[in-house]
Parts: structure tokens; sequence; C-alpha cells
């Protein structure tokens, strides 16, 4: 992928609400971001044959790639103690990371909320290929 921009963004589960809409937003605008010359990669601790399911469901046109073992998501540092209700648990922390073509990490987004963050990376993404 070096030569490009990647938005590789961290989420939880497959076919969740808040997974859902992240996708689905980031398909909706992958044509704008395909036209910055930037792919798209949304990785999850699901298997192969669930994101399968999950991309023929909503259509998704991007790579999903499975990490299973959690490895890349404890490399990137998501993988971390959550806490809902008063518990505690480890899981994915939703983040997305934007790799410049040089393969340098350019923009770090952390524990965010799904809604609308796809348009947020892409205005992001604007503003570095217009500097």
């Amino acid at each position: 992928m070096r030569g490009s921009y990647v938005v590789l963004y961290f989420y939880p589960k497959d076919d969740t609400p808040g997974c859902t809409t992240e996708a689905t937003e980031f398909r909706d605008l992958q044509t704008r971001f395909s036209a910055l010359d930037a792919l798209i990669v949304g990785i999850s601790p699901d298997s192969v044959s669930r994101h399968a399911g999950f991309k023929a469901k909503y259509d998704l046109t991007f790579v999903l790639a499975a990490d299973e073992e959690k490895e890349v998501a404890k490399r990137y540092g998501v993988w971390r103690t959550k806490i809902n209700y008063g518990r505690a648990y480890e899981g994915i922390v939703r983040s997305t990371f934007l790799i410049d073509p040089e393969g340098k990490i350019a923009h770090v987004w952390d524990n965010i909320k799904a809604k609308g963050h796809a348009e947020r990376v892409l205005a992001t993404l604007e503003k570095l290929r217009a500097a």
C-alpha cells in the first residue's frame, strides 16, 4: 500500500450498530477517499468469514482485515481495557490511523464515536493533501 494514503480504522465487531455506522459512512465516502489516493482498511478481531458476510450485507468494497489474535490491535495500542457499566474487559478501542504514502502515521483519532467519523477523517486528509 506504500505510495498511497491508508485509512486504517480499528473497530470492535462486525454488524453491530456503531461498527455498521462507521463502515457504511466510509463506504459512502469511498469515491472521495479514492480521489485523494487513499485506501480504506477496516480491522477487527472478527474472522474472514464473518467479514465476508458483513461486506456482502452492506456492500462494503474496501478491505476488512481479520485480526483474530489481536496482534495488530496490540501493536497499534488499541487493544485495551475498557469499562462498560462498571465492568472492565479487554477489547478494541475504536481508533483510526491515517498513514502517509511513505508509511508514516500522519494522524491518529483515538477512542472516537462512529457517527460522522469518516467525514472528519476525509476533512483531515483533504487538508494534508492541500498543504
